[in-house]
């Protein structure tokens, strides 16, 4: 399990939190799905069907509790692909308020009576999720989920990690950086940094010169490369962004 801040179902009444401040991080299971992988980048100006999400019934019982004790009228709850590591995807579960609903999302109503977020880039990466609940103990969560499938559905997705993983990580290792693939938007892919890039004044000069530059010469159809980090958050960059 990795956390960022808290997690979502521990003991505490209050870690259950707007989905804003995007507070939790539960646990994930390797995906079991082979899948078929495209050449094509994902487009999004297409209709997109409505991926499956179900919850065990001691998953939908606590899940509804928390809802339920939450001093905030709830929307629903929110379910995120945070990144992957280690051959698995890092789950992200989160309580959305009233008012604070992403407007490009998909809805899914389940037959628990749980209404959920599915965020739409990742949506094919959720299709089939099942989420469980067990006790764990304090500062734990319970969460577990199961996803079906693969870690890439495209052979560009695939492509630009590999080029992560063999090229540019271990370049970047050195200051005690990473950086993986969010998504594909068609011409467009979306990266995450980490570790000593999160935060750093530097980390636009190797996005731009660097990761760009090796993205556009090595992985056809890619014209631009965006960072989606939390650079705000960073503990520990390699070097501190000038104050203002």
């Amino acid at each position: 399990m990795i956390d960022r801040e808290r997690s979502l179902l521990d003991s505490r009444a209050d870690a259950f939190v707007n989905y804003a401040v995007q507070a939790t991080l539960a646990e994930s299971v390797t995906p079991r799905g082979q899948g078929q992988m495209t050449n094509e980048p994902q487009q999004t100006d297409e209709p997109m069907q409505l991926p499956k999400v179900t919850f065990t019934d001691a998953a939908a019982e606590k899940l509804s509790d928390v809802i339920g004790s939450h001093p905030n009228p709830v929307a629903g709850l929110r379910l995120q692909i945070m990144g992957r590591a280690e051959g698995q995807f890092q789950h992200i579960l989160s309580l959305v308020e009233d008012g604070a609903q992403v407007e490009d999302d998909l809805v899914v109503e389940t037959e628990d009576g749980l209404r959920v977020y599915i965020e739409r880039r990742n949506a094919r990466y959720l299709d089939g999720v099942e989420v469980n609940y067990a006790h764990k103990g304090p500062d734990r969560s319970g969460l577990e989920f199961t996803n079906p499938n693969p870690l890439w559905l495209s052979e560009t997705e695939e492509m630009i990690q590999r080029l992560f993983d063999e090229q540019i990580n271990p370049a970047i290792a050195a200051h005690g950086g990473v950086v993986n693939l969010l998504a594909v938007e068609g011409p467009i892919a979306y990266v995450e940094f980490g570790g000593g890039c999160q935060g750093c004044g530097m980390a636009n000069v190797t996005l731009k010169q660097g990761i760009e530059v090796a993205v556009r010469e090595q992985v056809p159809g890619i014209e631009q490369v965006l960072d989606s980090t939390d650079h705000a958050s960073g503990d520990n960059p390699y070097y501190e962004p000038a104050k203002k």
